[in-house]
């Protein structure tokens, strides 16, 4: 699955890169079923994802769970290939804020 691998979240609309990278280095992790993980700032969860094929475009959509500063989050979301390296997409907090994002693979060394 292209999605598959670890992507740095390098920018979001909604938070500079001081809060995006507080903690860890800003991340989503995504395994071959489409399922994984991410963290950007003080904001962490579980993605249950599907890959999607419309007529003129495929992206992978997803639900997630987590925690936004210790209270239960959850909302969804969207990534699309724009290169073999580089995601783009957005991630929704239910009943809440929606950001854009961009991402880039992080090479195995």
């Amino acid at each position: 699955m292209k999605y598959t691998g670890d992507w740095r979240i390098d920018e979001m609309d909604l938070w500079e890169a001081d809060y995006l990278n507080m903690e860890v280095e800003a991340f989503i992790s995504i395994d071959e079923r489409g399922d994984g993980r991410f963290q950007f700032g003080l904001v962490s969860g579980y993605i249950d994802g599907e890959v999607i094929q419309r007529k003129t475009e495929t992206r992978l959509e997803f639900t997630w769970e987590g925690n936004d500063e210790c209270d239960e989050a959850a909302g969804s979301g969207w990534l699309q290939l724009r290169d073999d390296d580089t995601l783009e997409g957005e991630i929704k907090f239910h009943g809440g804020d929606r950001s854009s994002l961009i991402a880039t693979r992080i090479k195995k060394q």
